[in-house]
Parts: structure tokens; C-alpha cells; sequence
């Protein structure tokens, strides 16, 4: 296998990995601020509760996420030299403005967030959880710019091979941006909702901290029921701007080798690249060219019209099935759940157990979908890494492809070890939640020694 497959592979390893983190920190955030403010509202132990508990998971999953984009940094510079060398003048500011505005703001404020409650007033607390929330939201925009632009590219010009930012507004805002970072933001706090639901379905089934599982159980099937519907609407944009601007993903994801008019919807297919045609098909006849088009007769532009400058099919046809299949199964379920919870009062001992099993099953689903829409994004983009104006195969190293396939072994190693790590530390956590928010506990008990000491001393 030559070096450019191998480093390929490798940082979709490492890109795979490092997306189920940010997946769940940048929604994760906010919840934890609604956490907050309800509790400030109501005084319900409850939700002070469920906050101590999800930010314990919120430091997890930013801390994992941390490490893995450190790695990915290292990448540009070990097996893709030839992009910074070419788009640098675009994409190191980008990556400089993420950490400078958006990881700082995190960092810094995380530590309070984790450790002030009790230390500092409830008002400077609220604020930092706020800030926190705020910087892994900045953190997407400012990567998703980067990403979508390598996508649509804008607001440049290339002199003697090396790409000028000529507008950063264009830069920024480039044609596939508004959607890409609103479909992210979304697929997150998707993600976060059933990690939510599962999450608190676990604890009820275990009979672990009920009231505050109840309330995590009620906003992640709330907020999973309004927001899929809002998803689709937003997938349907984003896969008409992509019709527009990269056509030949959009023939990919469709599996349409010459172009057509009333393309058929491939329910299910083997796309064979060889034969340059679908085995085992089952299609919906003119469905692909209304769903993109809005037009039963429209035209779909096949594989035909892109010799040599298309991805390769069978992984964005099929990565892109799992990813609206995930999210047509996503949609059943909130729905479904939160109609059985709604008759059941939302009643810790009427929930049918169906429905809670059923829930933690599907506690990691927002990963499957993200990933394939990721492996749809990333491998419909080849073979270019900046489409339509930089290849692939120009920018990758000239390192060994023996050292590239070892160090790929080892990243897959360690990436399968950390995430059974993860999922079995989240499993603790739910099971035994007491254990989790003891520190809390105590940090409370500490405070309020010092106010029944402080208020002795001035008597």
C-alpha cells in the first residue's frame, strides 16, 4: 500500500477519533448552562445535581478531545507537508484563531466552572459555565470554516502555487459555511441528547440518582424530538448547496454514473467501480432528482462528467446511508420515547422498560451518524484536499510507507483503547453518580464550616 493511501488512512483514524469529542463538548456546554440557570431558578436539588454529574463528562470528553487535536495538528506538518506549504497563508491563521479565541476562552474558564462552586459567587460561576459554552461553539466556527472553505474555497488568489487570502469576510463565509457549521451545531447537541437519554435511561434502569435522571431523561428526549425535524431541513439545504458547488460528491452519495434525468433514489445498493454501475439496487424511481432538485424530471450530473476528478463511490454511498439511516432511527425513537414518557407523567416507575433499554442502546448513536456525515464530507471531497484547485497526492510527504503503516497501527491501538476507556468510565459514572459528585458534596460541607465560622467570629 503506497504512502498517500496509508497517510489517508491515518488521519481519518485520527480525524474519526477526534470528532466524538467536540461532538459532545460543543453541545454539552450549553446544556450544562441550562442546567445551571434552572437550578438557580427553582432551587431544585435535582438539577444541581444533574449539572455536577454532566460536567464531570463535559471535563472527560474536552480533556480526550484536547489530546487528539493536538495530534491531528502534528499531522500537517508529518504526512501533509505540501498543504501548509501551499494553503498555509489560510489555514494557520484559522488554527491560530481557534486556539487564541477559543480554546484559551475554554481552558480558562473551565477550571472555575469545575472547581468555583462555593469559591466563587453563584452570578461569577453562571458566567464562567457561559464562557465555556461559548468557546466550543467559537472552537466550531473557527475549525469549520477552515474545513468548509478547503471544501468551497473563496476570497483568494493563488500566486506562483500558493494560495493569498485576498477577503477573509469571503474566507469565512464561504458559499458551504453557513451550512456545514448549522448542520454541525445540530448533529452535536443530537448527539448530547441521546447521550443524555441514554445516559439517564442506564441510571433508571439501575435505579441510580432517579430525580435528577429523570429530568436528563425528559430534556435529551425533548430536545432530540424538536431538533431532528430542524436537521432534515437543514440536511435538504446543505445537499442542494453541494449539488451546486461540488456536484460529483452529490453523484458519489447517489451512486449516479451517468448523468440523468429523474435519477432514481438507491434505497440500497453495491456500487461497483469496476463495472461502473450499481449491483443489487433498490430505487425509488425519480426520487434523487426531486429530493435535489425539487423536480421529478431534474437532472443529476453522473460520474461521467468528472473523469478522473471524483471519489471514490462505494464508501460515500454507503457512509452516507448509515448517516440519514441513523438519523431516520434517531427520529423514531425521540419521538416515539417521548410520547410513552409523556403518558407515563414522566414517572420513574411507569416508564416501560422497553422504552429505557431502547434508549440506552442508542446512548453512543450520535457518533454513527456524525462519523458517516464526516466520511462523507471528507472522502467526497477527494481527490482534492483543497476542491477543485489542490490534489491530494501533491501535498502528502515522502515519508516511508512502513513508518506511516506502524504508526497507523499504533494510533487504531490506542484510539480502540481510549474509546472502550471512555464508554466504560461513562458507564461508572452513571452507576454510581454519588460517587461522581462527592467532591461536590464536600466542597459544599467546606464552605459552609467557613460561613458558620466566619459568622462566630464576628459575634
Amino acid at each position: 500500500m503506497d504512502a498517500l493511501v496509508l497517510a489517508r488512512m491515518q488521519f481519518a483514524a485520527n480525524i474519526t477519533f477526534h470528532i466524538l469529542f467536540p461532538t459532545i463538548s460543543i453541545a454539552l456546554g450549553w446544556l450544562l448552562l441550562f442546567f445551571r440557570w434552572r437550578w438557580l431558578v427553582t432551587h431544585d436539588n435535582a438539577w444541581l445535581n444533574v449539572y455536577r454529574f454532566w460536567t464531570k463528562v463535559f471535563a472527560l470528553s474536552f480533556a480526550l478531545g484536547v489530546v487528539s487535536g493536538i495530534t491531528m495538528s502534528f499531522q500537517f506538518g508529518t504526512n501533509w507537508p505540501g498543504f501548509m506549504e501551499k494553503a498555509g497563508n489560510v489555514a494557520g491563521p484559522l488554527l491560530a484563531y481557534e486556539v487564541l479565541t477559543a480554546f484559551f476562552l475554554e481552558a480558562g474558564f473551565l477550571g472555575i466552572m469545575l472547581f468555583g462552586h462555593g469559591r466563587v459567587s453563584e452570578r461569577i460561576h453562571l458566567m464562567a459555565t457561559f464562557f465555556v459554552a461559548f468557546g466550543t461553539t467559537m472552537s466550531a466556527f473557527w475549525i469549520l470554516a477552515l474545513n468548509s472553505w478547503m471544501q468551497t474555497p473563496a476570497g483568494h488568489e493563488i500566486v506562483d502555487g500558493v494560495f493569498h487570502v485576498t477577503s477573509w469576510a469571503e474566507v469565512l463565509f464561504n458559499p458551504s459555511f453557513p451550512y456545514r457549521f448549522t448542520h454541525m451545531l445540530i448533529a452535536s447537541a443530537l448527539t448530547c441528547a441521546f447521550l443524555l437519554a441514554g445516559v439517564s435511561a442506564w441510571q433508571l434502569l439501575r435505579g441510580s440518582a432517579r430525580a435528577s435522571a429523570l429530568l436528563g431523561l425528559r430534556t435529551g428526549l425533548t430536545l432530540a424530538a424538536l431538533l431532528i425535524p430542524v436537521q432534515i431541513f437543514v440536511g435538504d439545504l446543505h445537499g442542494l448547496n453541494t449539488l451546486e458547488h461540488q456536484p460529483q460528491k452529490i453523484a458519489a452519495m447517489e451512486g449516479v454514473w451517468k448523468t440523468v434525468k429523474g435519477a432514481p433514489l438507491l434505497l440500497f445498493a453495491l456500487p461497483d467501480d469496476a463495472a461502473r454501475s450499481n449491483r443489487f439496487a433498490l430505487a425509488v424511481p425519480g426520487l434523487a432528482s426531486f429530493i435535489l432538485t425539487h423536480d421529478f424530471a431534474g437532472e443529476i450530473k453522473g460520474l461521467d462528467a468528472f473523469p478522473g476528478a471524483h471519489p471514490p463511490v462505494l464508501p460515500v454511498f454507503l457512509a452516507f446511508r448509515v448517516m440519514v439511516g441513523m438519523g431516520m432511527l434517531m427520529l423514531a425513537v425521540s419521538w416515539g420515547g417521548w410520547w410513552l414518557a409523556r403518558r407515563a407523567r414522566w414517572q420513574a416507575e411507569r416508564l416501560p422498560r422497553a422504552l429505557l433499554w431502547v434508549l440506552a442502546a442508542m446512548t453512543f448513536s450520535g457518533w454513527v451518524a456524525t462519523v458517516a456525515g464526516w466520511w462523507v464530507t471528507e472522502i467526497g471531497r477527494q481527490p482534492f484536499i483543497v476542491y477543485g484547485l489542490l490534489r491530494t497526492a501533491d501535498v502528502v510527504s515522502d515519508v516511508p510507507s512502513t513508518m506511516i503503516a506502524t504508526t497507523l497501527a499504533m494510533y487504531i491501538t490506542l484510539y480502540v483503547a481510549l474509546i472502550l476507556a471512555y464508554v466504560s468510565v461513562i458507564k461508572y459514572m452513571a452507576e454510581k453518580p454519588e460517587q461522581v459528585t462527592a467532591t461536590d458534596a464536600l466542597d459544599q460541607v467546606e464552605q459552609r464550616k467557613a460561613e458558620v465560622l466566619g459568622t462566630g467570629a464576628r459575634a
